[in-house]
């Protein structure tokens, strides 16, 4: 008979279901009694078939088979049980004269473990307590893997989905740093116009010597690109030149008018401060305040006996050395220096002559070595025009000044159709025959 509804005690129970399965009433008594004080729950049935119906009704964890039964037989019975509910785990009762039946249940029910008679009870209990650590340690195991597999596809679709709102994100900053560099272009070049136009204002009542600041900004561009200087140096180098005379403001025209060789100590006195001045007027922009401090230094002499502040050699910002050469080579040949003018050829030989004393021999050398190499370059990819052949799409290739000096248009300056016709409007307006040097901006 079987006693299917026995409930063990539950204290210190792992709450695992057992069903103890044989023909002999005493036997599951045994087994009964057996695992009472290990607070699992029992089932008991009488006979396979029993078992088998028992079990479609109820959760099992772990059976415990006789070999020997009626009807159907233990190896058959764990075999069916293997086949509907693998994951119960099988343990097989046999004697000793059941050799060959074991083997054929090991290999046809799968079981975990089989217990000889008569038992040792310990030994039992140690089987069975080990035998549902293992199956809690593998539905452990299987949960964790499917919790793994989930979470890796949850995981793969957040990736998915990121790398879409990264692709979208990049898509819109890269939109914006492309508008943002557009807009810091236009910011640089209208700088660099409005930097242009003021060294334009302070030329005005200079008469022949107007342009003087642009060519001293172009050569020491040129000379610092020579030398090796990055984009960055030479920009403030080239601004320094623009710039370098803006100290002079306030200055009696007089004075202005007179080369530095005729003034007088006190002229002399007053004009040897535009340096200080021209620096002071520009460090409160952060933008110049690089081209602020060329611009301090560049009456400085590589032997270290220039103004204002007596720095010679290295001391000397290489900007300023470049700057130097730059300002004296124009100023040589616009009276500025001597009242003599001299020729571009006489005014590189005396750079040359001051080689190592006024001037750094790495920056003379440089600036002799131009030699004219770059407008020659220049004159290849750029036009000389008439304001009636100018097409939008072209791009000045010098600055455009007017008969008076004054800046028009900064070089680089995009032209279209609005523009072209402010310049015909203003030749027009003011009988005023113009030469515009452009490029085409594929070129």
């Amino acid at each position: 008979m079987s006693d299917s509804g026995y409930l063990a005690p539950a204290a210190g129970g792992t709450g695992a279901t057992l069903l103890c399965v044989d023909d002999e009433q005493n036997i599951l008594s045994a087994l009964r009694r057996l695992f009472r004080q290990d607070g699992y729950r029992i089932l008991t049935a009488g006979s396979g078939e029993e078992g088998i119906g028992l079990m479609e009704r109820e959760p099992v964890d772990l059976v415990i088979s006789d070999m020997r039964m009626p009807g159907m037989d233990g190896a058959h019975f764990l075999e069916r049980v293997s086949s509907r509910w693998p994951d119960t785990l099988r343990i097989l009762l046999t004697g000793h004269a059941d050799v060959a039946s074991t083997i054929a249940a090991i290999n046809k029910g799968r079981i975990f473990r089989y217990i000889a008679k008569p038992w040792d009870d310990q030994d039992v209990r140690l089987i069975v307590r080990h035998a549902l650590e293992r199956q809690q340690l593998e539905r452990d195991k299987r949960r964790l893997e499917a919790l793994t597999q989930r979470q890796n596809e949850e995981l793969r679709v957040l990736n998915v989905s990121l790398e879409a709102r990264v692709e979208a994100r990049t898509a819109e900053l890269s939109l914006a740093h492309d508008a943002l560099a557009v807009a810091n272009e236009k910011l640089k070049a209208g700088f660099l116009t409005s930097i242009k136009v003021f060294s334009n204002l302070i030329e005005l009542s200079e008469g022949t010597r107007s342009g003087h600041s642009r060519r001293v900004a172009d050569l020491s561009r040129r000379t610092a690109v020579k030398i090796g200087l990055d984009r960055v140096a030479a920009q403030d180098v080239m601004l320094a030149g623009l710039l370098h005379d803006i100290g002079k403001i306030g200055l009696p025209d007089a004075l202005l008018a007179k080369p530095a060789s005729l003034m007088n100590a006190e002229e002399q006195a007053q004009f040897k401060r535009h340096p200080q001045k021209g620096e002071s007027a520009l460090m409160a922009l952060d933008s110049l305040r690089s081209a602020a401090r060329l611009l301090r230094s560049h009456h400085e002499r590589y032997d270290g006996r220039g103004y204002p502040d007596g720095l010679g050699g290295a001391d000397v910002p290489l900007g300023a050395r470049i700057l130097a050469v730059a300002n004296d080579y124009d100023g040589l040949q616009i009276g500025s220096l001597s009242a003599k003018r001299l020729s571009s050829a006489e005014a590189l030989a005396f750079l040359q002559m001051e080689r190592g004393k006024r001037y750094d021999p790495q920056v003379v050398d440089a600036f002799a070595s131009l030699n004219g190499s770059e407008s020659a370059g220049k004159t290849l990819k750029e036009w000389a025009l008439a304001p009636e052949a100018l097409r939008s799409g072209m791009v000045l290739s010098r600055d455009l000044i007017s008969r008076e000096g004054a800046l028009l248009l900064a070089a680089d300056f995009l032209l279209d159709d609005s523009l072209i016709r402010q310049i015909r409007d203003y030749v027009a307006r003011e009988e005023e025959s113009l030469v515009i040097h452009v490029r085409d901006e594929r070129s």
